[in-house]
């Protein structure tokens, strides 16, 4: 009953009802999302890293979270594009298993990055007269530090899970990349304890850190209402709002598609797979933009940039 990993294959399914015919144009979507995902977390990186003036706490984060969503879909997308390119949706054991801890790793990391961005926020508006001896850049950089630590210490004890389980084949994964509870599902013992410790951990990984955004976004709405002017309030709003946005995406789409998993709640694949692709790619190709090259600051770089090649 033993791995042997050389023998053991698995194969991404993706969406299982999808028509041979359909796949180049999917192949594609994914294509372009790569593409989109990697010039503006690579724009991001490259500025705020040779860009001195940018060597500040929030844009130190914002770095944090573009490095990676840069990683995370360089590890996942290569091999479903060319599942739906070349009809080779087969990946190794080793594959698999070096996969599993990078995507379990980097979502937790992109939770409790979204939650440091959250109290960011939250001392730059309600403690704005101290925001600069609270959130220095050694403060940032030590807990974007123990984000890692932490997103680590999760994706390789999940991983570790799923290496003893035996498989037998044919190891179809309905998924678009190796996570624990896809991965679980396909071995040939009952690895129901395997998923509801996969499930807890993911509930506890996301759920801490989104009570906490959800509070400390409460209190800075409060606070702007209470001291802002109108106009003042206006643009807050629609800053919050687009943040909002990446939240909900991140956030809601996750959670649904852990009670998929424990519970059955959406029988349908294709849809829980769309599900996965929505909160794994669409909130990198928008966070770039929404938490960055939206900032004025980031603009006026860029214009300058520009002017400069242009010269």
């Amino acid at each position: 009953m033993a791995n042997v990993s050389d023998q053991v294959l698995f194969v991404l399914v993706g969406f299982p009802s999808l028509q041979e015919r359909y796949y180049a144009l999917v192949g594609t979507i994914f294509f372009l999302a790569y593409v989109m995902s990697l010039c503006a977390n690579s724009t991001v990186v490259l500025l705020i890293i040779f860009r001195e003036h940018l060597h500040q706490p929030m844009y130190l984060i914002i770095l944090n979270l573009a490095i990676s969503d840069i990683i995370y879909d360089t590890a996942t997308l290569p091999k479903i594009i060319s599942k739906y390119w070349s009809g080779d949706g087969t990946i190794s054991f080793v594959g698999c298993f070096i996969q599993m801890p990078i995507v379990h790793t980097l979502n937790s990391l992109d939770s409790l990055t979204i939650l440091l961005m959250a109290l960011d926020r939250y001392v730059a508006i309600c403690m704005s007269l101290r925001y600069h001896s609270i959130m220095t850049n050694r403060v940032a950089v030590i807990l974007c530090s123990i984000g890692w630590l932490v997103g680590g210490f999760v994706g390789l004890y999940v991983t570790s899970w799923a290496l003893p389980l035996p498989f037998c084949g044919p190891n179809k994964v309905r998924n678009i990349y190796c996570s624990l509870s896809k991965v679980a599902f396909t071995s040939c013992i009952d690895s129901t304890i395997v998923r509801t410790n996969s499930f807890y951990t993911g509930i506890v990984m996301h759920m801490i850190p989104l009570s906490f955004i959800v509070l400390s976004y409460i209190v800075i709405i409060a606070t702007v209402c209470l001291t802002m002017s109108s106009e003042n309030w206006l643009k807050m709003f629609n800053t919050c709002v687009t943040h909002w946005f990446i939240i909900t995406v991140f956030f809601i789409p996750r959670i649904v598609e852990y009670g998929y998993n424990q519970y059955q709640l959406v029988p349908n694949a294709d849809v829980n797979v769309l599900i996965i692709c929505l909160y794994s790619y669409v909130p990198h190709v928008f966070n770039p933009i929404i938490f960055c090259l939206r900032n004025n600051e980031i603009k006026k770089t860029l214009g300058q940039i520009f002017k400069q090649m242009t010269i």
